[in-house]
């Protein structure tokens, strides 16, 4: 595992404390999880924008999708 080094705002610092003396964590695995959910987040985001601006991707009108999924198991979206 690799070391890195950051520089935080005093109040970031006293919120990342607070975490992780709630969680019974230190500093280093709050902000390593912290990343890691973030990470996660961003590949799904970037995904999901990927294949927003796909011009081949089928577009879906809400409604019809909001209806298919409330009325029925949403197998016929």
């Amino acid at each position: 595992m690799r070391q890195i080094s950051l520089r935080l705002p005093d109040e970031l610092i006293t919120a990342l404390d607070e975490a992780a003396a709630k969680l019974h964590r230190t500093r280093a695995d709050v902000i390593r999880q912290a990343v890691e959910y973030y990470l996660d987040d961003f590949e799904d985001i970037s995904r999901a924008v990927e294949v927003l601006r796909d011009p081949a991707d089928p577009i879906l009108d809400w409604e019809t999708v909001k209806h298919k999924l409330l009325s029925d198991d949403g197998r016929s979206v």
